[in-house]
């Protein structure tokens, strides 16, 4: 359980106090602990058998720490739990209904006793929202909106969620005696930006006969985050965890694994297109073998890679696998050599104290150094996000002096000044260009005036990019996913002026963005577009967030040579000059 995991299940939990109508000092204490434990710089569970040192981190008083003491002993947290019994847990996908908070929520319970979406949208519709108090119509109308746009994208996780999960259930799992493998398949395997459905797929001696397989169920229907069991069979067992995400567990022969991971990883297109391959060559292909059709003898199974070579291809990487051509890409040995995370030689997207980030100057790079990075750059905000602090021209000069000064002080990695400059409505920079012409890295990024016009959102973007200072263009879509869908406008054409002004696109590896998506990627290689991966980190623990980043990379089938943080500092440097 690490500390993000920790962190949500005390928000959770002070959220469903404000729904109680609970304390307020109460609800502030678990979400000042929530706050505390995401951004502190160490794990929860490396320092919990020393109540010191938990008790050392800001926020935390006797009483959270014997709450904390709990969820790991037991794996739940006991006021979590009666509260989710009171109102089911059903009450906290309301939370993920956007503008509808704790107060509002207990508003709807405190007359109706509504606890769901379903009853939430039913009471909307017959015009029972705009009864209560603070409500009307307009808010009514915002709220179905806001279901409708639930339903779209209900039941599916971030990456960086579903990944927790599985880690979880991996560590619990791997306690059981005569478990050798465990290995999550699906969207999850392939990359996608979210998941709906966890698969993990276990293998060993306890896998072999029907009393293992059953004995090994039994216990992973103990999993102590489990919330209820869905079906349990001969070889399977599906439940939902706390947060609502269903997980498949699925106990396999050895013999069978790689069939299995191949058959349950998909994408269902790719699966399709590879059983048709299988056939006119005279085999059977599915979960548990690929066979001889004239008398299913099983010739390949153990491995993924004996299969694709029983198939004459190159063996093809998981997040290509959407049927997009790489079956005859990998027919004709001519599969991409894709991108790794060991190409990149830095990171240049990063915040600090300065603005709205939670670390200095120097943690930062030393952060980056750790991590091996050649370079990084100090990208804080400016003036028009106020909320976060922003620079002004003044403080902006100001800044990139504390940066050289910070870098003499550093060695062993170059530390870029730069700034995240806000793109205005027109397409103005809120910094002058006087003090962009200073910094070795400009990122323009849209912040606000999302509802634009698809056409007057493209001529903002093209003019942003048409200023020489602009090094590349940050999150270039605005998404926020599970949230807020990308601003309307016209990509061929931002694509067009960015190859000709030769302006970099970012691909946001923060898992709440992904942005450029995998698609939006293809599209700017057609167009002769260089990307540059980036974290846009808060914290030095958001770092290693690079890693979904490269994922999304390789979803798109982008080499080292389309991205330009796999240069090394002296040639990346001028690449954010336009020399490239």
């Amino acid at each position: 359980m690490d500390n993000k995991a920790i962190a949500n299940i005390l928000y959770e939990t002070a959220d469903l106090l404000e729904i109680d109508g609970q304390d307020s000092f109460r609800i502030r204490s678990y979400r000042n602990a929530a706050q505390a434990i995401e951004s502190h710089a160490h794990q929860l569970k490396d320092i919990i058998s020393d109540p010191k040192q938990v008790l050392a981190i800001p926020g935390i008083g006797k009483g959270m720490l014997t709450n904390l003491q709990e969820l790991f002993n037991t794996g739940k947290l006991g006021v979590q739990a009666g509260l989710l019994e009171k109102y089911h847990p059903s009450m906290l996908q309301l939370l993920k209904i956007q503008g509808l908070g704790p107060k509002t929520i207990a508003l709807i319970w405190s007359a109706y006793q509504v606890c769901d979406v379903d009853g939430l949208e039913k009471l909307a519709r017959e015009g029972k929202i705009r009864e209560l108090p603070r409500m009307g119509e307009k808010h009514e109308a915002k709220l179905l909106k806001a279901i409708e746009d639930y339903r779209r994208i209900g039941g599916r996780f971030l990456i960086d969620a579903a990944e927790i999960e599985c880690e979880k259930i991996t560590a619990y799992v791997e306690k059981f005696p005569g478990i050798e493998k465990i290995t999550p398949a699906g969207s999850l395997r392939r990359g996608r930006e979210t998941v709906g459905d966890l698969d993990i797929l276990v293998t060993g001696e306890a896998c072999t006969t029907e009393e293992g397989r059953q004995k090994a169920i039994a216990y992973v229907a103990q999993y102590p985050p489990l919330m209820d069991v869905i079906a349990s069979g001969d070889n399977k067992i599906s439940f939902h965890v706390r947060n609502g995400m269903q997980v498949d567990v699925r106990l396999l022969p050895p013999e069978s694994f790689g069939a299995a991971m191949q058959y349950f990883t998909g994408s269902k297109a790719h699966n399709v297109a590879l059983r048709q391959r299988a056939l006119k060559m005279g085999y059977t292909l599915n979960e548990y073998s690929l066979a001889t059709l004239e008398d299913e003898k099983p010739v390949a199974g153990k491995t993924e890679e004996e299969i694709y070579d029983k198939l004459k291809l190159d063996y093809i990487a998981p997040e290509m696998r959407e049927n997009l051509g790489e079956i005859d890409l990998a027919q004709n040995h001519a599969l991409p050599s894709l991108i790794t995370q060991a190409d990149l030689q830095g990171d240049v997207h990063m915040h600090t104290v300065e603005t709205d980030g939670r670390n200095t100057i120097q943690e930062m790079a030393e952060a980056a150094k750790a991590r091996g990075y050649k370079y990084m750059a100090i990208t804080d905000h400016s003036k028009n996000l106020a909320f976060a602090n922003g620079l002004d021209d003044k403080r902006a000069l100001e800044h990139i002096r504390r940066i050289r000064e910070a870098a003499k002080t550093i060695d062993g990695i170059t530390i870029f000044t730069g700034v995240e400059v806000d793109i205005l409505a027109e397409g103005d920079l809120d910094l002058s260009d006087d003090v962009l012409a200073q910094m070795d890295i400009v990122i323009a990024s849209v912040h606000s005036v999302f509802n634009m016009e698809a056409p007057k959102m493209t001529e903002r973007l093209i003019k942003a990019i048409e200023n020489p200072n602009v090094s590349l263009i940050g999150h270039p879509t605005g998404r926020i996913q599970l949230r807020r869908d990308s601003y309307p406008f016209d990509m061929h054409a931002v694509l067009t002026a960015a190859a000709k002004h030769k302006v970099a696109m970012e691909l946001n590896a923060y898992p709440d963005r992904l942005d450029l998506n995998d698609n939006n990627l293809r599209q700017a290689k057609q167009h002769g577009v260089k990307i540059v991966i980036n974290t846009d980190s808060h914290h030095t623990s958001h770092m290693e967030k690079i890693r979904y980043g490269v994922l999304q990379a390789r979803r798109a089938w982008l080499t080292k040579e389309d991205v330009l943080n796999t240069l090394p500092p002296d040639k990346f440097a001028q690449a954010m000059k336009h020399a490239w």
